[in-house]
């Protein structure tokens, strides 16, 4: 079958803008090739043991599809024999899921998960290696964290019956000590993650922007000197002018650079590319990504990538089809099962509990109340029922060119207790429609039209939509 398959996909090599002549930005699959793309994978223990209700409807859509991907925001050990400990620097909370997660993500369904986000160190050097070392044992690639940077940005591999898929995984949003390097000169280099750094500048209205002027120049390490009119920095903050308050970010242009070689390289030795980018900005609280998003995700499309799938906000935002491929800008939570996650010490710290009295789960309920702490306080709560509500988007191509999509929403459980939330089930009916109608409005923007059918949404394309 594999051959048949094989024979009967075009193999497209030419000149154009991006490759030379190793390769095409054109997809090379077969026809049926379906991409199952979700957001993310927060869980702590195995759940097809279980019997949850509704779960094998969610497992039949994960293991149809020739790839199934997603966000793994967890390390995984053992944490009785664990020899490392928990960071100084952490995502928010330690995460950390049972060693069975591994085979139980494939026996779901899953082939490929991305690495890099803000939980990828949690747990140390050791817990990034141990994570590794499950999920390859498990039979699952992975990618955007490793013993270098070259390691960490580099594409991995997957080869299926219509085609070999390429995925990389990197994120904006990572604690600073979680960075990946390459070695230089007799330096070694940095396990870590695949980082794209963002510089943060907060808009004010022109007039704030003078009483800040003032405030600056009042400073006793101020500075006078010739400076852009519409900016000022001080205090580590940087501002500039804008039609109304709010953030602006801007992409590192070396981390840029390597995630475009990157894709380019991965689309070269594949049949489709696929990049992850895990994104908090401009925060939890948004529904709308960061300015710097779309234009960054049009120009990994034209590199060569056939899907870009956005995770991090915790919340779903929209969609976009740009030349014929889909843009997901966040899938939000698929999995946020966090029982068996440890505290840890500086956690109990931060919500002011006392680890010979309060519980994990106590400190855990607590932060999904507040909000986690960060360097700049702490930032909005997570327990709202939005963030209980998601979808799986199934990709399905034809003739080479992404011809539907279904749009499948499920329910985290928010309204169950503890320890039974945060595994997804489908719904139907009236809250089903209340996903996909909260999703066509976020989509709108990017004329992306989303009919609803039978409980789904379904986005089909012309074949000269690309």
């Amino acid at each position: 079958m594999e051959k048949h398959l094989r024979e009967n996909r075009p193999c497209v090599v030419e000149q154009d803008d991006n490759f030379d002549t190793v390769g095409s930005v054109q997809t090379n699959v077969a026809d049926g090739f379906t991409m199952v793309a979700v957001g993310d994978l927060i869980l702590s223990r195995a759940l097809t043991k279980y019997k949850h209700p509704g779960f094998d409807d969610i497992v039949k859509i994960l293991r149809d599809a020739d790839v199934t991907i997603g966000n793994l925001e967890t390390n995984i050990f053992d944490i009785r024999s664990f020899k490392g400990s928990p960071e100084a620097e952490y995502g928010g909370a330690y995460l950390n899921s049972l060693p069975e997660v591994g085979p139980d993500l494939k026996a779901m369904g899953f082939n490929i998960v991305g690495r890099s986000n803000n939980h990828t160190m949690d747990w140390g050097l050791e817990g990034m290696r141990e994570t590794s070392r499950v999920l390859d044992e498990s039979g699952i690639v992975h990618a955007g964290a490793g013993e270098n940077l070259a390691q960490a940005s580099a594409a991995r591999f997957l080869e299926t019956v219509r085609g070999r898929v390429a995925m990389l995984s990197f994120a904006t949003s990572f604690v600073p000590m979680a960075r990946a390097c390459d070695p230089a000169g007799e330096a070694p280099g940095r396990p870590g993650l695949n980082a794209l750094r963002l510089e943060r500048s907060v808009v004010v209205l022109p007039e704030m922007l003078k009483n800040l002027r003032q405030v600056r120049d009042a400073l006793p390490d101020s500075e006078p000197g010739r400076e852009d009119p519409n900016r000022v920095a001080f205090a580590g903050v940087k501002y500039k002018v804008g039609e109304k308050a709010g953030y602006s970010f801007e992409a590192d242009q070396r981390d840029v650079a390597d995630i475009l070689r990157n894709v380019r390289r991965g689309k070269q030795f594949s049949d489709c590319c696929i990049i992850m980018n895990h994104s908090h900005e401009p925060g939890n609280w948004s529904h709308e990504s960061a300015d710097y998003e779309q234009s960054f995700a049009h120009r990994m499309i034209d590199a060569g990538a056939d899907a870009y799938v956005g995770h991090g906000p915790h919340l779903l935002r929209g969609i976009e089809i740009y030349k014929g491929r889909p843009i997901f800008y966040s899938l939000g939570n698929f999995f946020y099962d966090q029982l068996r996650t440890p505290a840890g010490a500086d956690m109990f710290e931060a919500y002011g509990k006392d680890p010979r009295v309060d519980t994990d789960a106590e400190v855990t309920v607590d932060e999904e109340a507040k909000g986690y702490p960060t360097a700049e306080g702490f930032v909005e709560a997570l327990s709202a029922p939005v963030y209980y509500e998601s979808i799986i988007t199934v990709s399905r191509f034809e003739h080479n060119q992404l011809a539907e999509l279904r749009l499948h929403p499920v329910e985290l459980g928010y309204s169950k207790r503890f320890a039974n939330r945060g595994i997804p089930r489908l719904v139907a009916g009236l809250q089903a429609k209340a996903i996909l109608e909260r999703l066509q409005t976020l989509s709108k923007p990017f004329g992306t039209d989303i009919a609803i059918e039978n409980d789904v949404g379904v986005i089909r394309l012309s074949p000269t939509s690309a």
